[in-house]
C-alpha cells in the first residue's frame, strides 16, 4: 500500500490537479475569481476580510471561484439573469 501523501507532518509533495479534471475550466475559472476580486465589490470586501483574518489567499480564492460557482449555476436553475442584492 502507498503511504498517504494528503495528510500527517510530513508532506513532502504538492498536492496537484487531478488527471480527470477539465485543466482549462479550472484555469478560467481561476482567472474570473482574480477579476472578480478586484472588480465585485461584494467579493473584494469578501476576499479582503478573509485575508486580514489570516486565512491563506488561495484557500479564500479559491472560496471565490466556488461562489462563482453557485452564482453560476443558480442563474441556470432559475432561468433569471444575477440581480446583486440590496440589503
Amino acid at each position: 500500500m502507498l503511504p498517504s501523501c494528503s495528510s500527517g507532518s510530513s508532506v513532502q509533495k504538492r498536492s496537484r490537479v487531478h488527471h480527470i479534471a477539465n485543466k482549462t475550466m479550472k484555469k478560467q475559472l481561476h482567472m474570473c475569481a482574480l477579476s472578480a476580486v478586484r472588480h465585485d465589490p461584494e467579493l473584494k470586501i469578501y476576499y479582503e476580510r478573509k485575508a486580514n483574518e489570516g486565512k491563506n489567499k488561495m484557500l479564500v480564492l479559491n472560496n471565490v471561484r466556488n461562489k462563482l460557482v453557485l452564482r453560476v449555476c443558480a442563474v441556470i436553475k432559475r432561468q433569471k439573469p444575477y440581480q446583486k442584492r440590496v440589503a
